[in-house]
């Protein structure tokens, strides 16, 4: 069997993965609304060998922007999903944009 050190004296990597329970208690999220939102597959966690959920960090971002739209404007679920989408495009082409407008 071989072991490989991925850092100096062997201890492991810091993950950027973060559980259910601490994502529920970062983001204010109810579980129910949590599973509803992996069931749409607006959310996509990875699953550990025990298939407990892993959600990334930036995961949290997202679901913050979700949360505080539709709890401000009243705002069903998928209205809530959305807008988050339509704001992260809007982000990514002003970041391309900006690329662009730097070559020139």
């Amino acid at each position: 069997m071989t072991f490989v050190q991925i850092r100096e004296y062997g201890l492991p990597a810091p993950s950027k993965c973060i559980g259910m329970q601490e994502f529920l208690g970062l983001t204010g999220l109810s579980e129910d609304m949590l599973v509803e939102l992996i069931r749409m597959e607006w959310i996509q966690p990875a699953r550990t060998v025990q298939d407990e959920y892993l959600f990334m960090s930036q995961d949290v971002v997202r679901v913050c922007k979700f949360q505080r739209l539709c709890t401000d404007f009243e705002l069903s679920p998928v209205a809530g999903i959305i807008i988050v989408d339509l704001l992260e495009r809007i982000n990514r082409l002003e970041h391309t944009l900006e690329s662009f407008s730097r070559q020139i």
